[in-house]
């Protein structure tokens, strides 16, 4: 299990991160979801030992991750932007992990081969970008990580591999137990594969809920009311609400039954719930109108 209890990083009198605190299960797909700027990768970079927090603690299992060899032995990350030597060929930055990883795994590295068909005499910084991803994945899964940390992990890849390597991950964690934080601003992607997501804004996090939880605490409904009545009650106390012809389009913060049941003393002629996809759950957590599409007039 991941744990961060209340931590702050400043620089230069910037919070960065101002009392972070959140919890990854083990054998969990974590989804940390925010905006630009939120803080996501610097908690990354705290959770790889990359930085040192001002304030607070970070464990896993328990164990403090800063200047901790055994424990960082144990996790694996993709940063968004990936490190290798400049003049380094994918068979040298494997025998460069297999030195720093006890568990890392030559049988695995050779199965691999055959999903990733990179020549691996190649000098990565002549790969392309999507490319140099699959072998940070490559590397990456088998090094046989307990925990795989991973920011933007899939950017540059084509629709295959990503069905690929997701596939591989969540092979993982179904046979392994391996826990994965992710970090994505791909949240329909997100929605496919994780099971706890939290939402990062201005250093914090917001909020931290299953993905089940989430979807339940949040509702959209189309409602068609009875004739003369042409605006949402304000009582119902909507995050958004739209129209188009006599549907209106309201988001709740409620389940389906509470907000149906909000909703009877009006007496409307139609009520349809609808599940919220996670991107429309990210907008209106942080804030709904403020994070929505603003529509610029010329």
């Amino acid at each position: 299990m991941i744990e961060v209890k209340n931590v702050v990083k400043t620089f230069d009198g910037f919070a960065a991160l101002n009392g972070a605190t959140l919890t990854v299960p083990k054998g969990s797909v974590y989804g940390l979801v925010g905006p630009n700027g939120a803080g996501k990768s610097t908690l990354i970079r705290h959770l790889t030992g990359i930085y040192r927090q001002d304030e607070g603690s970070i464990t896993v299992n328990g164990q403090e991750i800063w200047e901790n060899a055994a424990l960082k032995a144990r996790i694996a990350a993709i940063p968004d932007d990936w490190y290798y030597f400049n003049q380094s060929t994918v068979r040298d930055m494997m025998r460069f992990y297999k030195g720093i990883y006890p568990n890392f795994s030559a049988e695995r590295y050779e199965k691999l081969k055959d999903v990733f068909s990179i020549d691996e005499k190649r000098t990565i910084r002549r790969l392309s970008k999507g490319m140099q991803k699959q072998v940070a994945f490559w590397l990456a899964l088998s090094c046989m990580p307990d925990y795989l940390i991973l920011d933007e992990p899939v950017d540059g890849l084509d629709p295959v591999m990503r069905r690929q390597i997701w596939s591989l991950m969540m092979g993982d964690v179904a046979e392994r137990g391996t826990t994965v934080l992710v970090s994505s601003h791909n949240l329909r992607e997100l929605e496919d594969v994780c099971d706890h997501v939290g939402i990062m804004d201005r250093g914090k996090v917001l909020l931290e809920r299953s993905l089940v939880q989430l979807q339940d605490n949040m509702v959209k409904l189309q409602v068609v009311f009875r004739e003369g009545m042409d605006e949402v009650p304000s009582e119902l106390g909507a995050l958004h609400t739209s129209r188009i012809g006599r549907v209106h389009t309201i988001i709740l913060r409620a389940n389906a039954e509470e907000a149906t049941a909000r909703l009877a003393p009006y007496a409307p002629l139609l009520v349809d719930a609808i599940p919220l996809t996670l991107e429309e759950i990210f907008i209106y957590e942080l804030g709904g109108v403020d994070y929505a599409v603003k529509e610029i007039v010329l």
